[in-house]
């Protein structure tokens, strides 16, 4: 077992720097946030989702690495930032000496998290994925313009805007732990649910692919309906 654990990945100089600077040119070209933050977020519940299957403590582990670095690519270009993410990790995990069983299974992952060409490979891509994609929020979105009835401040964008709309998110699971459910509670002044729902429904198709990986099912659940 490697010695290179998910407090030695958080507190690394490097990985911090590619991260800022990965949320950095998110931010120039109006992408919503991919800062530390999402990373932490992405990191604990990729986390909190394999060690409640009961998997071994440090392949949840290895998700939380995988998640915490699986947007550095951005640093490079949006575009296949996650193969260039996962070239990034294996660079930087072989430079600390973690042992190649576990670098495949993170490259893998980070490379199989964008939802143009990712795929559930492994219980560990599975979970990044649905972390990755569960992580909504208003907080994250940063070009605000004030528009509507009641003069809220939306992003024109709309990928932006129904990331805006959601004024309550979480993710769990069932109480038999059979299903992962993404709850999220939309202000409809703002995005409408079936708005919301044409621009996600890849990532939530991708979601169910994942979770069927882990052998549990996906729902999403917006106020208070179930729509996935």
């Amino acid at each position: 077992m490697s010695n290179v654990t998910y407090k030695y990945i958080r507190q690394n100089k490097d990985i911090q720097t590619y991260i800022e600077h990965s949320d950095a040119a998110l931010f120039s070209i109006g992408y919503t946030e991919h800062s530390k933050a999402h990373a932490e977020i992405a990191a604990q519940t990729a986390f909190t989702i394999l060690s409640t299957l009961n998997f071994d403590e440090r392949i949840c582990e290895l998700a939380q690495i995988a998640a915490y670095m699986h947007d550095m690519g951005n640093v490079i270009n949006r575009n296949d930032h996650a193969q260039s993410g996962a070239v990034m990790a294996f660079r930087l995990l072989d430079c600390m000496g973690m042992p190649a069983e576990e670098i495949a299974v993170i490259v893998s992952a980070i490379g199989n998290h964008d939802e143009k060409t990712a795929r559930p490979v492994n219980p560990v891509a599975a979970a990044v994925i649905l972390a990755d994609k569960c992580d909504v929020r208003r907080s994250r979105v940063r070009h605000p313009v004030t528009e509507g009835a009641k003069g809220q401040e939306v992003t024109q964008d709309v990928h932006d805007r129904v990331n805006y709309a959601c004024v309550k998110s979480s993710v769990g699971f069932s109480e038999d732990n059979s299903t992962i459910v993404l709850n999220l509670v939309i202000d409809e002044e703002i995005s409408s649910i079936m708005e919301y729902f044409e621009i996600f429904l890849d990532r939530m198709v991708l979601c169910r692919k994942a979770a069927e990986t882990l052998r549990v099912k996906f729902e999403l659940i917006m106020n208070n309906s179930k729509v996935l």
